[in-house]
């Protein structure tokens, strides 16, 4: 609603430019407020293993880069083994977009490196051994000349060879894996949520935000983060520990003093001792 409104402000400031029109017709145009609740929906860790346990050898390894990258669709459909260094670093080179691939990304920070795991860097090149052509018979054969993952395969090919289709993998794969684990929902979205919230006690707004290539931080902190409700109640235990750590430190009877103390400061007093600071000198009244 709010990019829509920002959209139509943006042609009639342009129409108003060109002298098409006097003035602008959405200049009162008002976003309702009770608009419809978002999606806030965010996994567990076990919901997370208990996926991951479940799923088959290629979407494990999928689901596993794209949880651990937070990698949007757009970007993870559309890698090449060319992408891939055989190391530990993933180059965001291209994304697919309605059924057609592109040169650029989602946002200025999208097609960029991304770190990889030792651990996933490793099965990633295990799978890359696995992708051989079928006219190879030896399951143990190392040849480079018969692996399938040359540098302009995908790494998660569809059944031409070409790259799998988003929305495909969602209802084919994604829908009814969560019906069987009884997880309320789970899409490309909600793993990006679910990594930037769980992520909060890992690292601090900016680095998610980079982790996630976001534009802007807020994006990451109001959109993508959401609040955790045991680690809320850790907080509020937290601070009254430290209330209580003051109180330990001082008998009650000492407070009531303390207290009349501060209140027989005068007003003379605290201009007088304000008199002299630099850049600061006490007023009077001229009613």
């Amino acid at each position: 609603m709010k990019q829509a409104r920002s959209y139509l402000k943006s042609i009639f400031d342009e129409a108003i430019e060109q002298e098409y029109l006097m003035k602008d017709p959405s200049r009162k145009l008002r976003i309702p407020k009770n608009l419809r609740p978002k999606d806030k929906q965010v996994l567990s860790w076990e919901q997370l293993w208990l996926i991951l346990a479940n799923a088959g050898r290629r979407d494990r390894l999928l689901l596993m880069l794209d949880m651990t990258e937070a990698l949007r669709p757009s970007e993870l459909f559309a890698l090449r083994w060319r992408s891939f260094d055989d190391q530990n670093t993933l180059t965001l080179t291209e994304t697919v977009y309605r059924r057609k691939l592109r040169s650029f990304g989602k946002t200025p920070g999208s097609l960029t490196k991304v770190h990889l795991p030792n651990g996933l860097a490793d099965e990633l090149l295990r799978w890359k051994m696995e992708c051989k052509k079928a006219s190879c018979e030896n399951g143990s054969c190392t040849k480079p000349e018969h692996r399938k993952a040359s540098s302009e395969e995908f790494i998660f090919p569809n059944a031409d060879c070409g790259f799998m289709d988003a929305d495909n993998y969602r209802f084919r794969v994604l829908k009814p894996l969560a019906e069987s684990l009884g997880v309320p929902k789970l899409n490309f979205q909600v793993m990006r949520r679910t990594m930037a919230t769980q992520a909060q006690k890992m690292g601090s707004v900016k680095d998610i935000q980079a982790h996630l290539r976001h534009s802007r931080p807020d994006t990451t902190a109001n959109e993508y983060m959401q609040e955790l409700p045991d680690s809320v109640q850790a907080m509020v235990g937290s601070v009254y520990a430290m209330l209580m750590k003051g109180g330990e430190n001082q008998s009650s009877d000492d407070l009531p003093q303390k207290a009349a103390n501060a209140s027989t400061v005068t007003v003379p007093k605290l201009l007088k001792e304000l008199v002299g600071t630099a850049g600061f000198e006490p007023t009077t009244s001229t009613v």
